[in-house]
């Protein structure tokens, strides 16, 4: 009786790099005593979705020249869930695998499930878990107060099962919660391994590209914060998504990391309630900070997130150093950035903080990355190292040069409609970006165009 012929190699357990023989230290991430052994390939597979055993694959492709390719318009799904289907582009696209990842306990299975009870009828959806069982799901979605939903619940790790299931419902929509969890037969190994997300993963990306049914995949991160299991898991999937947010604050991000059918510069945002997740139409409010008197240290920011317009307020501690080393922090802001931005402060504008401490947050529990909100901090900074309130009327938009010019931002007139529907007479800019903008706004649009400006200007006229 002929041997079948497996072939095996070394995994580390971390990062997901491959070896041919077991080492002691992994040469990528440098953890020690990480690889394990993991079949790889086998010589006779079977099983899964639409095996070759099962049908003949000659001649079920041929190439084609790309002018005799007859296009479609794509009708997106819509979710029912507007945050998710503007991450998403518009709305999920048929026959799309979309990767869900996030911290233990941040609410992944939450929003997926939601937005799974939520789908809109006339489409059917399949909630695979791996992690809970039926009783526990339905105690969730009486929590969701969903229960009357056509959503099909499926509590099975078996690839095999899961895929003889989606013959029977043939859904639109599937969800699996989570690909670590899963097994696949044609793999002699535990779930969670490295080649077990590999075989699952594919065996997902063939089943949804070849019925036109949407997948959602939910995955674990590490440590580091990146999806666990190989990186071949992130470039098969057409979109990445990350949930996240701070386990002090009620509000979670959805951010896209990669999308083949969208931008990747939107977000969602949700905050966590007792019955599920709540959409935030307008996340302006919510990042302003409700107080009572004008204290100083304080400035708002009109940023963007991809075309989404939202005020934040940049809060700002100056105080007198008790070490040798000024400390420098900065919590959802760019630490590297504000020590640029205060170089700059000393060296143009002459504000001594060299022996200062300086701490910068961002209210809400946000991270921003959009450099308008440069003129912001600055402001803040000045503001604390002044003791001086600024204007709580005042907003600012504008990115700060090395030469201490205040530069001009991107999407000028969605940044003014957003500070003037929330009520800010003034909203300083550079002078340098104003062409073509109308002088329909009702609110004053400050021009400044450096650093000595801004502070005679945020000073001398409150």
């Amino acid at each position: 009786m002929a041997k079948t012929k497996v072939k095996t190699a070394f995994f580390c357990s971390n990062c997901g790099a491959q070896s041919p023989k077991w080492v002691g230290r992994c040469p990528s991430c440098g953890e020690w005593n990480t690889y394990t052994e993991e079949v790889i390939e086998r010589e006779n597979r079977s099983g899964g979705w639409n095996s070759p055993s099962a049908t003949s694959r000659k001649g079920a492709k041929e190439s084609r020249l790309v002018r005799d390719i007859q296009t479609e318009e794509i009708q997106r799904i819509d979710t029912g869930n507007n945050e998710l289907n503007r991450v998403l582009g518009g709305g999920l696209v048929p026959g799309s695998f979309v990767l869900v990842g996030g911290e233990p306990g941040i609410g992944k299975s939450t929003l997926m499930l939601q937005v799974a009870l939520q789908i809109p009828h006339g489409k059917k959806v399949l909630y695979v878990s791996g992690e809970e069982s039926a009783q526990q799901l339905r105690m969730r979605a009486e929590r969701l107060g969903l229960t009357e939903s056509g959503c099909f619940i499926l509590t099975e790790t078996d690839m095999d099962e899961i895929f003889a299931q989606t013959q029977a419902v043939q859904p639109d929509i599937l969800v699996a919660d989570s690909i670590q969890t899963l097994t696949s037969s044609t793999i002699e190994a535990s779930a969670g391994s490295i080649s077990q997300i590999k075989e699952c993963a594919a065996l997902f990306q063939r089943f949804a590209k070849e019925t036109g049914t949407s997948v959602f995949v939910i995955g674990h991160i590490t440590k580091d914060g990146n999806i666990a299991g190989p990186k071949l898991l992130e470039h098969i999937v057409d979109t990445v998504l990350h949930f996240e947010g701070d386990r002090n604050y009620g509000y979670r991000i959805l951010r896209s990391v990669k999308n083949r059918f969208g931008s990747t510069n939107e977000i969602g945002i949700y905050e966590m309630q007792n019955n599920g997740l709540r959409e935030v139409s307008n996340p302006s409010e919510i990042l302003l900070s409700q107080r009572e008197e004008n204290l100083s240290g304080t400035a708002v920011a009109a940023t963007l997130e991809g075309l989404r317009p939202m005020i934040v307020e940049v809060q700002a501690l100056v105080s007198q150093s008790a070490y040798n080393v000024a400390q420098r922090s900065a919590t959802g802001f760019d630490l590297r950035r504000l020590n640029m931005l205060l170089a700059v402060l000393e060296k143009r504008c002459g504000a001594k903080l060299a022996q200062k401490d300086v701490f910068i947050n961002i209210a809400g529990g946000l991270r921003v990355d959009d450099p308008a909100i440069d003129l912001a901090v600055i402001a803040a900074v000045l503001s604390s190292g002044q003791d001086a309130p600024l204007n709580p009327k005042d907003c600012f938009a504008a990115e700060v040069g090395l030469t201490g010019e205040i530069r001009p931002v991107s999407r000028l007139e969605q940044r003014l409609a957003e500070a003037e529907k929330l009520g800010f007479e003034r909203v300083f800019v550079s002078k340098y970006g104003l062409k073509g903008i109308p002088s329909k706004y009702h609110s004053k649009i400050v021009a400044v165009g450096n650093l000595f400006e801004l502070f005679q200007k945020i000073f001398s006229e409150k």
